[in-house]
């Protein structure tokens, strides 16, 4: 079968022009640069790299951006802090908390201390909350990312049959609720896991397959019905002596078996990834023009 490869770099590139048409007209009626500030706490590297991008995505988008750097010895009460700071400076629109987080520090407590109103991440409970009964708020980046990439490719999910694989709070449980929602992707859902009995028999009956489980190659050709579509959302580092790095990034489907199989498909890199940090401009745009929450 011939598959269609969902380019998740030239999306987010048409969203973040979108993005900065509308910043340019915000500005010049005399309205408020969007300003998105990012707290990095230590020197992991995947971090490093997620941030970057983000504040090259701000410029790109014509936002304004700030980065509060710590070392990994800050303490829990120094970050609470920062997170205070933040949610009282009324030039700052919306703002992300890195996470991983070193071990001492309680996240789920600075997760809960960041104002719902700027977390443009759409981690607190109260924006969590929010999406799962359809009310308007920032939705997690990467569950917001794959909707758009649904969306720009114009793929059916109305009625369809969609299994999540993965029950994270930052994909799984999300993104199984979006695309359960009569106002997202209105599809039938099932949520499968590691301890899933029935994993492969649901994955085959699957019209769609979002993949957010964390174990490089998980979904094999066996797994995948004919015309199915398939999302990657895994990114795992595997060693690859052939690179200059020392290690490649493998997603959770095993591409070279599955692909042939599918109507869509998302590479990795280059599917999920890029639609994640465009969504987090989406979020703080709306965070911005303070559209949410009056």
């Amino acid at each position: 079968m011939e598959y269609t490869l969902i380019d998740g770099k030239e999306t987010a590139a048409a969203v973040k022009a979108q993005i900065a048409e509308e910043v340019k007209e915000i500005i010049a009626k005399g309205g408020k640069q969007p300003h998105l500030a990012a707290v990095l706490v230590g020197h992991d590297g995947g971090s490093e790299t997620y941030v970057k991008n983000k504040v090259i995505a701000c410029e790109q988008c014509g936002f304004k951006s700030t980065l509060i750097r710590y070392e990994d010895d800050v303490t829990e009460d120094e970050l609470l802090a920062c997170v205070d700071r933040l949610n009282k400076d009324e030039d700052v629109d919306g703002f992300i908390v890195q996470l991983p987080l070193p071990k001492h520090i309680d996240e789920q407590k600075i997760i809960m201390a960041v104002d719902y109103r700027k977390d443009v991440d759409g981690f607190h409970p109260v924006n969590v909350g929010r999406m799962a009964i359809g009310l308007p708020c920032f939705i997690s980046a990467t569950p917001l990312g794959i909707m758009t990439l649904l969306d720009h490719y114009k793929i059916e999910t109305a009625g369809k049959k969609c299994v999540v694989l993965g029950r994270s709070n930052i994909v799984g449980k999300p993104m199984a609720q979006l695309m359960m929602q009569k106002n997202f992707g209105d599809a039938t859902v099932t949520v499968c896991h590691s301890h899933s009995q029935t994993l492969k028999e649901e994955c085959r009956a699957a019209d769609i397959i979002i993949a957010a489980i964390g174990r490089p190659d998980f979904v094999t050709a066996d797994m995948v019905k004919e015309g199915a579509v398939v999302i990657d959302v895994g990114t795992t580092r595997v060693p690859d002596p052939t690179r200059k790095s020392g290690f490649r990034l493998n997603g959770d489907v095993k591409f070279s078996e599955v692909a042939p199989k599918c109507s869509f498909i998302t590479p990795v890199p280059g599917g999920v990834g890029p639609m994640t940090i465009c969504s987090l401009m989406k979020n703080t745009l709306a965070a911005g023009k303070k559209t949410y929450y009056r």
